[in-house]
């Protein structure tokens, strides 16, 4: 029987240790917090969504350039294979209108409490507050409230996390173990992140409202999402979309009326107003509400006089804004171990039977079920690819 470790205590470690003590293999879990999975139980209390129910193709587009890569983990482990391993957890389950996949309960603890139970039962042994401090020799060294700790492995997966919410855990502080091993590895930045904005005090009555019925775009993505007006800015699955397009630069704007073509907008906007003041005719011609009427306000003004300059303002508003919201308190992070770095079995090509595992992957995607199921999936790969690699002549 050989000795594993599995480092890191979310969906993705969970998921490998799985997959190792169903091959037959002694699995310790070490995992630097005082419990495990903490940031899906953070995500759990706004309703654990699972996967998204929709045709492989379709999901790997959420992968972008990393869906060639991640296509055959995904492909074992898609929004039907993860129903599947919920149901046998005894979750109940339900798909919303959007395809977005959560238990009924819409919490994240019980199948949590189910998953742990299942594992214990399997053997696996789970030491928290062991934070993983790299190597001595070929021994795993760890930090933990007895003082260092070493724990020999035929086979390790890490699955550390990435760089935002440090606090349940994703500090990136694994990095520079990595790097000094000679591991390529892309630098962190935010994503799935809300966007900072200084609004003027004319939006400060609309702070908390949803935005609905609008269209993002930011590059070459668009999105009919929604967000919310914050203090700080906007936030919302709408925003994050934009994520990737906004950090490398691309201009954000939102169309306000993005059932309405542009020359329909203009025809609105030619009606005579007669006595009313323009932003009557405005408000009762075009009926935007008063959350994008205060943005066009917010963006826009001075409005341009000519209807067919306005209406191509509704349709495109430049969002003026700040930047992200910083690494720490974006839902996910970009960057981490470079594909090129890691063979097809996610094993490191520096370090033979270090296997990787999650979000330290070099990949990112959209809330909406995305992020889980590629975590879930790279851990059942992970898992399973040491599994093999320990059946090698010699390796135990």
């Amino acid at each position: 029987m050989a000795q594993t470790v599995v480092i890191g205590a979310g969906p993705a470690g969970l998921m490998a240790a799985e997959q190792l003590a169903c091959a037959g293999h002694a699995v310790t879990i070490a995992e630097a917090k005082p419990s495990a999975a903490r940031k899906l139980l953070m995500a759990g209390k706004s309703g654990l969504n699972l996967t998204k129910d929709e045709p492989l193709d379709t999901l790997m587009h959420a992968y972008a350039e990393a869906a060639d890569r991640l296509r055959p983990m995904i492909a074992e482990c898609d929004a039907a294979a993860v129903r599947s391993w919920a149901e046998d957890l005894g979750q109940v389950l339900f798909s919303g209108s959007t395809g977005r996949v959560f238990p009924v309960g819409m919490k994240a603890s019980p199948l949590l409490r189910a998953w742990l139970r299942r594992l214990e039962a399997t053997g696996v042994v789970l030491k928290t507050r062991w934070r993983w401090a790299g190597w001595d020799g070929t021994a795993l060294v760890f930090e933990t409230p007895d003082g260092k700790q070493r724990l020999a492995a035929d086979a390790t997966v890490l699955a550390v996390g990435g760089a935002s919410w440090a606090r349940l855990g994703s500090d990136g502080a694994w990095a520079p173990l990595l790097a000094g091993q000679g591991v390529a590895l892309a630098p962190f930045a935010p994503a799935n992140a809300g966007l900072e904005v200084g609004w003027s005090d004319h939006m400060k009555p609309h702070f908390g409202s949803p935005l609905k019925g609008v269209a993002f775009q930011a590059g070459q993505f668009r999105t009919r999402g929604e967000a919310v007006i914050s203090a700080r800015g906007l936030e919302g699955g709408g925003i994050y979309t934009m994520c990737r397009a906004v950090r490398e630069g691309a201009p954000l704007t939102i169309d306000l009326m993005p059932d309405v073509p542009q020359d329909r907008v203009s025809q609105r906007l030619r009606k005579p107003r007669g006595k009313s003041s323009r932003a009557n005719h405005i408000r009762k011609t075009l009926k935007l509400g008063p959350v994008r009427t205060a943005l066009l306000m917010e963006f826009g003004r001075p409005l341009p006089d000519d209807p067919e300059t306005l209406a191509a303002l509704i349709k495109s508003l430049p969002v003026s804004h700040a930047g992200l919201r910083p690494l720490d308190e974006a839902i996910s992070t970009a960057g981490g171990v470079m594909w090129q770095d890691l063979d097809d079995g996610l094993m490191l090509r520096r370090l033979p039977g270090v296997f990787c595992a999650g979000e330290m992957l070099d990949w990112e995607a959209p809330t909406g079920g995305y992020l889980l199921t590629a975590c879930l999936a790279t851990g059942r790969w992970a898992g399973r690819s040491a599994a093999n690699w320990l059946t090698q002549p010699g390796k135990v």
